[in-house]
């Protein structure tokens, strides 16, 4: 059937239409091509970051990579070297919601990594009332730096037994992080031998924390065996609050479940989870979670540590008030058989 004049001008302006349809959908999809505005070191260095995390984050399974993927090139545009996609990685992180994975350019690495004993507050060791002893456990950045960490809270733990401490007050109030092996090392005479606790994967596979002879099985070579306590297994109160972060959350949990042991203070700041270091080709680093934390009982965290006596601390405005936490975990210590007098 031939079609009218008419009919044919419609059709020539439908097909018009839908070649403009097809030529703009075409454009379009050339120019949303995963980092086609990129320079290819650039679009290697924020693929690989991204291949890092899908292969390796606890969340992984449950994480929307190719929104995440998309996400990231729309952030880094245009992004010609590797430093120009930072703020891209940090975002992916951020994405994948775990709370604790994080990045840092080459000068933070190198900083972080680099950080010697000389920029690390020391562990601090006294007498209380009562005889009971008080070591508190500041942060350490990296294993290095926590060699003379260790010697100096091993001295101090056999200067206080020495004097006959009957318990002890073991103060993570103020560790926000860093290494977790130099203060569970520290702490190791009070904490005691045996399975401490483990890392959990996202798989259920489990790295056991095993201290012996006072020290972290695998750094046994580095630190050596710990003087061992008079009173072995002593009572412990164990502080903490919304500063106890990270590595200082894992030392947390390597005393749960230990006997003769009572935690006061605040709930921590809820990263409980390992992460692990993912070098890049220019220095900087992926520090991404890969595991939740567990107990000696095999109980896994998932979010802040509550302890058994919550108890609001400042210790910015003590005021007339004095030590709350610390009142309240001496006078547990002081009621427990093994320091009455």
């Amino acid at each position: 059937m031939r079609a009218t004049r008419k009919q044919t001008t419609v059709w020539c302006r439908l097909m018009a239409v839908t070649a403009a349809l097809v030529v703009t959908a075409g454009c379009t999809a050339e120019a949303s091509s995963p980092g086609e505005a990129m320079s290819p070191k650039a679009r290697n260095y924020l693929t690989k970051a991204l291949d890092i995390m899908e292969r390796n984050s606890l969340l992984s399974a449950g994480v929307d990579w190719t929104a995440v993927r998309r996400g990231a090139f729309d952030q880094a545009g245009t992004a010609q070297t590797p430093a120009e996609t930072y703020g891209a990685v940090r975002q992916a992180l951020r994405d994948l919601e775990d709370e604790h994975s994080q990045f840092m350019d080459p000068d933070q690495t190198s900083e972080t990594l680099s950080a010697s004993a000389e920029d690390v507050v020391p562990p601090e060791g006294r007498m209380l009332a009562d005889d009971i002893g008080y070591l508190a456990l500041p942060p350490v950045p990296n294993d290095k730096a926590a060699d003379k960490y260790v010697r100096q809270a091993r001295a101090a733990i056999s200067k206080n037994d020495g004097q006959g401490a009957c318990g002890w007050v073991v103060d993570l109030r103020s560790n926000w992080g860093g290494t977790m092996w130099g203060p569970l090392a520290a702490v190791g005479p009070i904490l005691g031998d045996g399975d401490t606790g483990a890392f959990v994967e996202a798989d259920g596979k489990k790295t056991v924390w095993t201290v012996k002879n006072g020290t972290p099985r695998q750094y046994l070579d580095d630190w050596g065996p710990a003087q061992p306590l008079s009173r072995p297994m002593p009572p412990v109160a164990v502080l903490t609050s919304r500063r106890t972060r990270s590595a200082a959350e894992a030392v947390t949990i390597a005393f749960r479940g230990r006997p003769d042991t009572r935690s006061f203070g605040e709930p921590t700041s809820g990263a409980p989870t390992g992460n692990v270091y993912h070098r890049l080709s220019d220095g900087a680093a992926i520090f991404l979670t890969e595991a939740r934390e567990a107990d000696r009982t095999g109980h896994v965290y998932n979010g802040p540590i509550i302890p058994d006596r919550e108890i609001h601390d400042d210790a910015r405005d003590l005021s007339s008030h004095g030590d709350q936490v610390l009142i309240a975990a001496t006078r547990w210590l002081s009621g427990h058989p093994d320091c009455r007098q």
